[in-house]
């Protein structure tokens, strides 16, 4: 008789949540998954009522549908190259029937806080009141969802809100005729700064940023140019030296666009792709200012001592990561975002947690945690056993080195990760854990300790 696997606890059902929990069913681990919300999608729900998507009306994925599809599930032939979020979070959904998820989440339950007991289980307090125990815990509530907005002197007084808010030109404020400023120089930046700064539209329409930024094309050659992406067995040095080449032959100088020069090379910094936002600019619809110095009641002071009547600003600065559930401080990132874990999933000495979709992986993060499951489902059954705590250590500075050494300091880039160069890793770590895992003779690595019901809080 086979071994009794242990039962995981999995929260949120976005795409990090819904691929694990495929992956769990399909070695046979009992789960339990909880979303706050009233469906799957997550970040990708427009309009999502648990408040947590980013989506805006105008939104399409900067990834083409090659690069995005699940493995398992190919995308509709009929999609265009860069489909709409619609038809992303339809193919989302029509995965989880497919595969017959749907009656295992458990929709409208929020997990309000996730506590590891003296004994090493995870004791889970859900919205309902209820406490249950779990020998396993996956992290999968997304990283893009909990705005980051700076502090400035002085006060603003019009409307100033986070691009996570943003719905469309009139929504949640009706910028035609204003004088707008969009802070930032990332994708979200540019989709808003691109719609907004048509002529019938806003009045004016800056670009506040620190630093000029390498803006790159969604298509090379006719092609989406992800397709493009480099191998995962050519050097480092020389894959990059190839891209920065031919990115620069293709756009050519940002200056000649009436933007900033970049202090940093192409690929040292997480890419910004627009297919419009160049044209918006060398068009003199999109004007750039450096960063925000100042708030002057309506008026805006920026570094250079410029001073602009300024109806809104749009806030597009990014997402904090964020676990509420968490009390532990030691299972949060320091104050400089950094988190490092093993294969961006495990913190080593905590044997039965993972955070799953927890990278910003290029060229997308919507089939991420579908590779990461592999590895995580072979684990929990005992096909596949982890390294040594040292071992763990070690590989974990190789990959921070392999994945973020090119990118310049900042928040943004503590949890970058080359999609193919992570895989194939992976794969090869996967093959390593199985020889580990058969010469322990498949004993499973997390017992199946928790029993269903309600556990005291203090167990």
């Amino acid at each position: 008789m086979s071994a009794k696997l242990p039962k995981a606890c999995v929260i949120g059902a976005g795409c990090s949540g819904f691929t694990t929990i495929k992956r769990l069913k399909d070695f046979g681990i009992p789960y339990d998954c909880f979303e706050m919300s009233d469906e799957i999608g997550g970040n990708w729900y427009y309009k999502n009522p648990n408040g947590m998507s980013a989506c805006y009306e105008s939104l399409h994925i900067d990834t083409s549908k090659w690069r995005l599809a699940f493995e398992d599930f190919p995308v509709p032939k009929d999609w265009p190259d860069f489909p709409h979020h619609a038809q992303l979070f339809q193919y989302f959904k029509d995965y989880v029937d497919h595969f017959g998820l749907r009656p295992t989440i458990t929709f409208n339950t929020k997990v309000e806080s996730a506590r590891r007991t003296d004994d090493g289980l995870w004791a889970v307090t859900l919205s309902s009141g209820e406490t249950r125990l779990y020998d396993v815990l996956f992290v999968c509530n997304g990283h893009h969802w909990d705005p980051r907005v700076p502090e400035y002197p002085g006060e603003f007084d019009g409307p100033a809100f986070h691009a996570h808010a943003y719905s469309d030109p009139f929504d949640p404020v009706d910028m035609r005729g204003k004088n707008v400023v969009v802070v930032g120089m990332g994708n979200s930046a540019m989709d808003i700064a691109s719609e907004l700064s048509q002529r019938p539209i806003a009045k004016n329409l800056w670009v506040s940023a620190r630093r000029g930024v390498w803006v790159f094309p969604k298509y090379l050659n006719g092609r989406p140019a992800d397709k493009s992406a480099m191998p995962a067995w050519m050097p480092k040095g020389l894959g990059l030296s190839l891209a920065r080449a031919t990115i620069k032959k293709t756009i050519g100088r940002m200056e000649d666009y009436g933007l900033p020069k970049p202090d940093h090379e192409p690929l040292e910094a997480h890419p910004s792709v627009s297919g419009e936002f160049l044209t918006r600019a060398g068009c003199g619809d999109i004007k750039f200012k450096p960063a925000i110095k100042a708030l002057e009641g309506k008026r805006v002071r920026f570094a250079d001592d410029s001073v602009e009547e300024v109806d809104a600003i749009v806030f597009a600065t990014g997402y904090k990561i964020s676990f509420p559930f968490f009390d532990d401080p030691d299972l949060k990132p320091d104050a400089e975002h950094r988190f490092p874990l093993f294969k961006r999933m495990v913190k080593p000495g905590i044997p039965n947690l993972f955070f799953m979709g927890l990278a910003q992986p290029l060229p997308t993060l919507v089939n991420f945690a579908e590779q990461q499951a592999k590895l995580a489902a072979a684990y929990l059954a005992g096909r596949y056993a982890l390294p040594s705590t040292a071992e763990m250590a070690r590989i974990i500075a190789k990959d921070e080195e392999r994945h973020t050494g090119q990118f310049y300091a900042s928040a943004r880039h503590t949890i970058q990760v080359d999609f193919n160069v992570y895989c194939a890793d992976l794969k090869k770590e996967i093959a390593k854990g199985e020889a580990r895992a058969r010469s322990q003779g498949g004993t499973l690595p997390v017992a199946a300790r928790a029993t269903l019901g309600r556990a005291a809080a203090e167990a």
